[in-house]
């Protein structure tokens, strides 16, 4: 599902990620470690086409993806959780905000509203689906925009940091849910006791 080659990324002049290579298929969860500025979310940026690669190649489902137009297809089929749930909520309510993208993918009003409830109540938040999304926590605001990505039914998931905010409980409710769903994920995280509970696989950046 996403093979990556000898990837490298540069920017200003200064490399981020040199020689790069991992695969990931079937449901296989894997995990990206390293410190703060070692690449982790232009990594996970790069995968859809956000950050320009200088060398190496991407390819999702088969397809080399290059330019910017290349991924575009894709971004809904790889699904995504920025690492600031705020850059990606902008519904004026939770539940406008889940329907957007199934909006995006040209469904019917009717049919992509019914995939957003279904997903505020798979996550356990449909209670939230009138609130708008600027009185949310940051919990709630990290499951209203893992909502919204599930929405779109994507085949893959990638996350950045997807526990941040997230007290005990919701972090074992969010891993629980990760593990039922059952689908191939590329994970940036720090919290270790997530990671162990989770992860197929680690890279180290």
């Amino acid at each position: 599902m996403l093979s990556v080659k000898n990837l490298c990324i540069e920017r200003n002049d200064k490399t981020i990620i040199e020689d790069l290579t991992f695969h990931l298929e079937g449901q296989k969860r894997l995990f990206v470690q390293g410190d703060i500025g070692t690449g982790k979310t232009t990594l996970l940026l790069a995968l859809l086409g956000f950050v320009p690669i200088s060398k190496g190649e991407i390819k999702l489902f088969d397809k080399i993806c290059q330019k910017e137009k290349d991924f575009a297809p894709f971004r809904g089929i790889v699904g995504m959780c920025f690492q600031h749930s705020d850059d990606q909520l902008f519904g004026p309510t939770v539940l406008d905000d889940v329907a957007f993208g199934p909006l995006n993918q040209q469904h019917s009003r009717e049919y992509a509203y019914q995939l957003a409830e279904q997903q505020l109540e798979r996550l356990g938040i449909n209670h939230l689906k009138d609130r708008t999304v600027h009185t949310l926590s940051g919990g709630e605001k990290n499951f209203t925009a893992l909502a919204g990505v599930l929405a779109m039914q994507p085949k893959m998931l990638l996350l950045d940091e997807p526990t941040n905010g997230l007290d005990r409980k919701n972090i074992e409710k969010l891993t629980a849910l990760l593990r039922e769903l059952g689908l191939p994920m590329l994970i940036s995280s720090h919290h270790l006791g997530f990671i162990e509970k989770l992860a197929d696989e680690v890279i180290q950046l």
